[in-house]
């Protein structure tokens, strides 16, 4: 497993420090959650901004996907409609 340095300033670590402690959970835990989380988001931001250069330029696969999507989210709509 790789380890990581990181040096923070004064109020990023209370800040982290707090976390931490309401969390109730180890400061190096909370900062792998945490690094985790945001790999994750960036990842899923950079897969709708691709989405939407590819809607936008008119692919006929990304306009299928997005019609996909839409019709789970009206088939969802409906399910609390009733």
């Amino acid at each position: 497993m790789a380890r990581i340095n990181l040096t923070l300033d004064h109020d990023t670590y209370a800040e982290l420090e707090e976390h931490a402690r309401q969390a109730r959970k180890p400061r190096a835990r909370v900062v792998k959650e945490l690094l985790i989380e945001g790999l994750a988001r960036r990842a899923a931001s950079e897969r709708r901004r691709r989405l939407a250069r590819d809607y936008a330029a008119g692919r006929a696969d990304a306009r299928a996907l997005l019609h996909d999507l839409e019709s789970g989210q009206l088939e969802l709509l409906d399910d609390d409609e009733t």
